[in-house]
């Protein structure tokens, strides 16, 4: 297990990594961060749709985005099971202002298909980043549930980053797919220096 997940972090490649003790924050407050949770993995199911939406043309793309968008609704329900299981109900969605600065950086104009593939690495982003949060609840949580639960999701998370990059890198013949995959992790270092301070996945 070490070794395996000392890999997925090499491979992500991001610049800035997150204080630990953003997870003694989080520890003060477990019903926010599962509700935040919660509405993160229903975004993320959306975001999928939304894909398959705009390239419909695509059927491994729509076969595997599906899937996907599967996947994370299913993520939604384990976390509301486990809010339940915490003796909490699931808040009103909360706004994911790390998303939305993440999503200034999207490529306006161009073609469709460079448009899809900032698309691919804008949401490569968000799972890349979402899986180290993963791995500092794993690593740093005391409530043992929670922490098995957070290396679980991280291990998924990765696949999905894996998937989301692989997609790019299919479709980018017309783009520099590495270059821009830098650019992406050059902005979001400069985004990410200002979170760590609060209760949610992104916070």
């Amino acid at each position: 297990m070490y070794f395996r997940t000392r890999y997925i972090f090499i491979m992500l490649g991001l610049k800035l990594p997150t204080d630990p003790r953003w997870a003694k924050l989080v520890e003060t407050n477990i019903e926010e961060i599962l509700t935040d949770h919660a509405w993160c993995e229903q975004k993320a199911a959306t975001n999928a749709i939304t894909i398959v939406i705009n390239n419909s043309e695509l059927p491994e793309l729509v076969n595997d985005l599906i899937a996907l968008a599967k996947e994370e609704l299913e993520h939604f329900d384990l976390v509301h099971k486990l809010i339940q299981e915490f003796g909490y109900v699931l808040g009103r969605e909360r706004k994911d202002s790390y998303v939305n600065e993440l999503a200034k950086f999207l490529i306006k104009g161009g073609s469709r298909n460079a448009a899809l593939v900032d698309r691919l690495l804008f949401s490569a982003m968000i799972e890349a980043r979402s899986c180290e949060r993963f791995k500092v609840l794993s690593k740093n949580i005391k409530n043992e549930r929670l922490a098995e639960f957070y290396n679980q999701l991280m291990i998924s998370e990765a696949g999905h980053y894996t998937m989301f990059i692989g997609y790019a890198r299919k479709f980018g013949k017309d783009v520099d797919v590495d270059q821009r995959w830098n650019e992406w992790l050059n902005y979001e270092a400069l985004v990410i220096e200002n979170y760590g301070k609060e209760v949610s996945v992104h916070g």
